[in-house]
């Protein structure tokens, strides 16, 4: 019966999502209710994650793609647009600060919720957010020296391991559970858990949408702003990312890398930056939740359109 009704929310995941961000807009007392058990609920949704990819799937064979991957897109991005922004655009304005950031990130943790939703294979974007989030101390160091008015990097080495150990551990309990409890999935199950996945994915963004009622009530045309800025960047680079490799030939992976190419976990700098920056990244932040939950109804088509292996 439960299972029964979690897989027809998995059919739903899309309006779950679009729930949510409604749920956040219009209800902020439960989003500031929420937001100090996101570090709780992004566990768990890594855990239901692992469980329904398994330890086998998730490692793949091609991790030499996989950090590769990683490379470009943390650390080659980046410090390109770093150099881009100090040498020929004249310094960092608020919106260069926050592309730099977004570019040295790692994925957020719903990558592989997003890429179950639009078809693609999560075993993919797990694996990129496992291995984005264990180096990113290294790929951020050329950034802060790049850039040192970031912040300080001691902050993101601190704030990174923690994160490390957060998405490892929840990763690592998931796939030991898949091993122990279910290590032949069925359908039925993998369908429970992706409507499991869904619920948690509404909840999340209704905790990270708790800055966004002060900020629309105080200063609707600033938010705004921010809110074209953050689909600018978010659609844009999803859709650079899926473009190339798609009309490379890559399409196994075009969904998922796509996917991880956009959304990227920009809140963990938040550590590191100084005060004078922090307000509009979290502003920033906030309308991030939009393109980002709303990249399985507004890129379907782009998703879908994937062309046949040759």
């Amino acid at each position: 019966m439960i299972l029964d009704l979690l897989a027809r929310v998995a059919r739903h995941g899309r309006l779950c999502l679009v729930l949510g961000l409604l749920a956040g807009l219009g209800l902020p007392g439960i989003a500031a209710v929420l937001r100090p058990w996101l570090p709780e609920i992004v566990s768990l949704l890594l855990f239901l994650t692992a469980f329904r990819i398994g330890y086998r799937d998730a490692l793949g064979t091609d991790l030499k793609s996989a950090v590769g991957a990683v490379l470009i897109l943390q650390l080659l991005l980046p410090v390109a647009a770093a150099i881009l922004f100090v040498f020929w655009g004249g310094g960092l304005s608020p919106l260069a600060v926050v592309i730099v950031l977004v570019l040295a990130a790692p994925s957020v943790t719903g990558a592989p919720n997003f890429t179950i939703l639009l078809g693609g294979d999560p075993a993919v974007a797990l694996r990129l957010l496992v291995l984005g989030t264990a180096v990113l101390p290294l790929t951020t160091l050329p950034v802060f020296w790049l850039l040192p008015q970031l912040g300080d990097f001691q902050a993101v080495l601190g704030a990174a391991g923690r994160l490390t150990a957060v998405v490892t551990g929840a990763v690592g309990l998931g796939f030991l559970a898949r091993h122990l409890i279910a290590p032949d999935l069925k359908a039925r199950g993998t369908a429970a858990l992706d409507g499991l996945t869904s619920i948690a994915l509404a909840v999340v963004v209704v905790a990270l949408m708790s800055a966004i009622g002060p900020a629309f009530q105080n200063s609707p045309f600033l938010l705004l702003w921010w809110l074209g800025a953050a689909f600018a960047v978010n659609f844009g680079l999803q859709i650079l990312a899926h473009t190339v490799l798609r009309e490379s030939g890559k399409t196994a992976i075009a969904t998922p890398v796509g996917i991880v190419a956009g959304n990227r976990n920009i809140a963990l700098f938040l550590v590191a930056l100084p005060p004078e920056t922090t307000d509009p990244l979290l502003i920033f932040i906030g309308c991030y939740q939009f393109p980002m939950y709303l990249t399985p109804i507004l890129l379907r088509r782009l998703y879908e359109h994937r062309a046949r292996p040759t």
